[in-house]
């Protein structure tokens, strides 16, 4: 199947860069978030990234409004019906997830591909909730998509072999570097990269040392472009707790128990970057 028109559920911070990476493509997309003038809100932040491009000369005037162009905000879900792939980019709670997949499943042509951009989250869970299992995987991009490489794709055991190969082929063609991983907890980058951030809390938790001594430290030597601290603070210490709760569950590895800093501060709302406090103040 020929993959022509996209469609995204959800324009946060994530959703809105997805929906940035697929119109930069040449397709064309709709987005469907909680409210209409809200997700008009977030598109005018992609064109604002984009102008900022254009005034530095890395992007022509007309192609920026080629790229906006090609953005259509649709009013529900049922403007996502003749989409032939849908990526799901909505907050990382399972049971919310698979009702939006059921829903999917009723309202989208039989052929359309599913995806979800979960971090770590079950796809086989999210499958099961539609009756096209075969065309459901978990399609993963990496914070800001538009800048982040890598595009993680996770099958399930109900994957076929024919959606497999049509997302990796149609994933290139988005400029990025396609992996498979299997549907386990965390799949590659965030089940690897969990236990290091995890580990961090708990460095600041000890006192072993500061907030600024830590992120400094795997910035100067590690040559990362931020610290363990300030990444947090970026994906939002809610969805980290939340990630880390997760892969605990699944594997009973003291390694991605949630340090009590960090489900304090979740408490306390301090969740980073979207409160304006976290580890740091913004």
């Amino acid at each position: 199947m020929e993959i022509r028109k996209l469609g995204v559920l959800g324009c946060g911070l994530m959703g809105t860069g997805i929906v940035q990476v697929f119109s930069q493509a040449g397709y064309e997309v709709v987005v469907v978030g909680t409210a209409p003038e809200r997700t008009q809100k977030s598109v005018a932040q992609i064109e604002k990234r984009l102008r900022g491009r254009v005034d530095k000369g890395k992007l022509a005037a007309e192609e920026k409004d080629a790229i906006m162009g090609r953005i259509r905000v649709g009013a529900g879900l049922e403007d996502l019906a003749d989409c032939d792939l849908v990526e799901e980019s909505i907050p990382e709670d399972l049971e919310l997830k698979k009702r939006v997949f059921s829903e999917l499943d009723r309202i989208c042509k039989p052929e359309t591909i599913f995806g979800s951009n979960t971090s770590g989250l079950s796809v086989t869970d999210m499958a099961v909730a539609t009756k096209r299992g075969d065309k459901v995987m978990g399609m993963h991009f990496h914070n800001p998509a538009p800048v982040m490489q890598l595009l993680e794709l996770v099958k399930t055991i109900m994957t076929s072999g024919e959606t497999i190969d049509t997302v990796k082929a149609w994933g290139t063609t988005l400029g990025k570097t396609v992996v498979v991983a299997p549907d386990v907890g965390g799949f590659i980058v965030t089940r690897l990269f969990t236990p290091f951030l995890l580990g961090a809390v708990r460095m600041l938790e000890a006192g072993i040392a500061t907030r600024d001594e830590i992120d400094i430290s795997m910035k100067m030597a590690v040559n990362h472009p931020m610290g363990p601290l300030e990444v947090v603070d970026f994906i939002g210490l809610d969805t980290e707790l939340s990630i880390a709760e997760s892969l605990y569950e699944e594997t009973k590895e003291e390694k991605y128990a949630p340090p009590l800093l960090l489900r304090k501060m979740v408490t306390a709302g301090r969740l980073g970057r979207k409160t304006g406090k976290g580890f740091y103040e913004y």
